[in-house]
């Protein structure tokens, strides 16, 4: 299918043939039929992108701390890396969209093969859309005017947060797109409306909509103009729904309201905000959130889990519903907002015309189709696959930030035939295949599990996938790599032994990489000729998380120790090199926080040795994120960040350092993808990977070994 994509890095967009999405439960497939593109926030993408480097970092200050901080962590090398793979990443561009249900996911209610929608879906042929994001369009109501829906709801939700009543004065500062559908609407409510633009058609329109207008590129003054329209007493409410760094919209509205009066910010403006202008009377300010409650909630928009009428009558979804009416109604008109047609195929002409003065509504349009005929899901890249040796055919599935940037880049020096990426939407997938030179890119998962040619699987998904991926790659036949955790409950391993159990020669590793780290391997050198017991100490400065983060969940990350913790775990496993026999675990009790969140895991081995795991949220960020240290027979190794190892009292070693972090990615890639040619085992034996995951869950669970 095509889609339009931007690139973060280069600034150029671009019609791409990427595979269609598949329906996931939760959610609805639809075909398109129209798309609107929103010139505020696409333009805004389409500027960062073409920006340079310095341009880039002055708009977003706060990434420019977090890359200096990855620096002092990671080395500037690999940080580089890691910006450059983050800007390189496409990005599928709109989020005004209507069209035809043609799949319905596993508990959908409410919708069926057929329904026309509207939803906040992209510009691409096919999309898989969250059902709380979508709204049935009501007759009288064509796919065009539906694509407005979300713009539509943007603007419902500003009028909304000022709760206007019948007769009130309202000032609309912006008449774009959404300014012009806030007029519409506010006189739809009842009330008197002043429109404030530099542009004389958008005025005109507005007038032609029932607003007074400010024209400012007549040098007309909104102050002088608000108090006129408000009889002397100042308006009752200002909806900013302009786009520019000024401050001047913020400061005009306080001047123009009347004592209490009310400012909600719809659009992006300056926000040095004076107090007195505020304070004297007693000013309400407010940023409206998109298209109402509801958004970015992952229990809404993920989970499908909709708010109690009774107490949010007025959610996303039911924003998008009121729109819907008020166009069938005559209430809003988006007909006249249209100002270009252009069918897919020609997108980037209209592309071409966005920042165009007389653009407003970019409206493409798409062919129809059978809505029983299934959209391709596998595409076959350009690019030839690399000459390999064929026995380790390989199947990559997830194509997030962590498999862009870190884990294909290790494959690329180990000699396997990448055969197929998938990923959920196409788009991520088909830039890293034709990056790393896959074959094909697919949003099928079964097909790469059906495919016989396939023998070797790379699962980098949401822990929550790993379990049933592992199983059903087993099952199939395959090598399987799965990045850390191996799964998220005692049920999940008991099934992943079943089946491997049941295998005729099954071959399973999880992503413990730090073992393959050269710093480690040093370490497991030279602590092999130290027959004494050891200390370990392995210090993780983690960092917080915000407590909705998906990790933190415990159905779809399993929390921190059990989705990350467990890589220390392994990696005092391994280098005491003897099996654990004892785990006890504390963590600090904060009330809403997890307590894995800063735990404290001690192990003890069966040849005496201990080892504790101190995995920190409440640390400073300057501390070494990773510190190991090893006490052993007199002397004691120290390990900072994977980049530097200090020995005292080491005969003939005093340190070892790297120019920048190598955390064993690329050697434990290559160890993997030997096995698999050779037929040889495992390079993390199974019964370390089960011991370790077990641990894990003891640790959590509070419970001694």
């Amino acid at each position: 299918m095509k889609q339009i994509l931007q690139n973060l890095g280069t600034g150029e967009t671009l019609l791409a043939e990427v595979p269609a999405p598949g329906v996931s439960s939760g959610q609805l497939l639809v075909q398109t039929r129209a798309t609107l593109v929103s010139l505020g926030t696409e333009r805004m993408l389409i500027d960062f992108g073409k920006s340079n480097v310095f341009q880039k970092a002055k708009a977003q200050p706060d990434k420019v701390k977090q890359v200096l901080q990855k620096i002092k962590t990671d080395g500037l090398f690999q940080t580089l890396d890691a910006v450059k793979s983050k800007l390189d990443q496409p990005l599928g561009l709109g989020y005004c969209h209507a069209g035809v249900v043609i799949g319905v996911g596993k508990g959908v209610e409410g919708f069926e093969v057929g329904d026309w929608v509207a939803t906040n879906g992209q510009h691409a042929e096919v999309v898989s859309i969250a059902q709380n994001l979508c709204a049935k369009i009501p007759k009288g109501v064509s796919f065009e005017e539906a694509a407005f829906t979300p713009l539509a709801a943007i603007a419902l939700q500003g009028i909304r947060l000022i709760n206007p009543t019948l007769g009130e004065g309202v000032v609309v500062t912006g008449l774009g797109l959404i300014g012009l559908m806030t007029v519409q609407m506010l006189r739809a409510a009842g009330c008197r409306v002043l429109g404030i633009d530099f542009d004389s058609t958008k005025c005109e329109m507005a007038r032609g909509m029932g607003a007074e207008t400010v024209d400012l590129s007549k040098g007309e003054d909104p102050e002088q103009a608000a108090l006129a329209f408000s009889r002397g007493r100042g308006v009752d409410a200002v909806i900013i729904t302009a786009s520019t760094k000024s401050n001047e919209p913020v400061t005009q509205a306080a001047h123009m309201c009347r004592k209490r009066g009310r400012i909600v910010l719809v659009g992006v403006v300056g926000l040095e905000l004076s107090r007195a202008d505020f304070f004297e009377k007693e000013l309400t300010f407010q940023v409206s959130c998109s298209y109402g409650p509801g958004r970015y909630e992952d229990n809404y928009e993920g989970k499908g889990m909709d708010y109690p009428v009774g107490f949010v009558r007025w959610t996303e979804q039911r924003n998008f519903e009121a729109c819907l009416d008020l166009m069938a109604n005559g209430g809003l008109d988006v007909k006249p907002l249209i100002s270009h047609r252009y069918e897919i195929d020609h997108a980037l002409e209209g592309y071409a015309k966005i920042s165009d003065r007389g653009a407003l509504g970019i409206v493409l349009q798409y062919p129809e189709a059978p809505v029983d005929v299934k959209p391709e899901r596998t595409v076959a890249l350009p690019k030839p696959a690399p000459a390999s040796v064929p026995q380790a055919v390989v199947a990559v599935i997830g194509a997030g930030n962590f498999a862009g940037a870190t884990l294909l880049p290790a494959m690329a020096g180990a000699g396997a035939r990448l055969k197929t990426i998938v990923s959920k939407g196409g788009v991520t997938g088909t830039h890293l295949g034709k990056k790393f030179g896959f074959e094909n890119s697919t949003t099928d998962l079964d097909s790469v599990f059906n495919d016989p040619e396939i023998n070797t699987l790379i699962i980098t998904t949401q822990h929550n996938t790993h379990a049933r991926m592992v199983i059903d790659g087993l099952k199939a036949g395959k090598r399987v790599f799965v990045e850390k955790p191996l799964c998220l409950t005692e049920e999940e391993l008991d099934q992943i032994k079943d089946v491997y159990e049941a295998q005729t020669s099954p071959m399973l590793m999880v992503g413990f990489n730090r073992r393959f780290a050269p710093h480690i391997q040093k370490m497991k050198e030279m602590l092999d000729s130290v027959r004494a017991p050891k200390a370990f100490i392995m210090t993780v400065n983690a960092g917080a998380l915000p407590a909705n983060h998906w990790t933190q969940d415990p159905e779809r990350g399993g929390g921190r120790m059990i989705g990350e913790g467990c890589h220390f775990v392994d990696l005092i496993r391994f280098l005491a090199g003897s099996s654990i026999v004892d785990v006890q675990a504390s963590g600090i009790d904060q009330g809403a926080q997890r307590e894995d969140e800063n735990m404290s895991v001690t192990l003890k081995f069966a040849d005496g040795s201990i080892g504790t795991v101190h995995y920190f949220a409440n640390g400073d960020k300057s501390f070494p994120k990773e510190r190991l240290e090893v006490f052993a027979a007199g002397r004691i190794l120290q390990l900072d960040n994977f980049r530097k190892m200090t020995g005292f009292g080491w005969p003939g070693f005093n340190g070892m350092a790297l120019r920048q972090q190598d955390k064993g990615h690329a050697n434990e890639l290559a160890a993997f993808i030997r096995a698999v040619k050779n037929g040889s085992g495992s390079p993390i034996p199974y019964d370390e990977l089960i011991e370790v995951t077990e641990a894990t869950f003891k640790a959590v669970r509070g419970e001694a070994v």
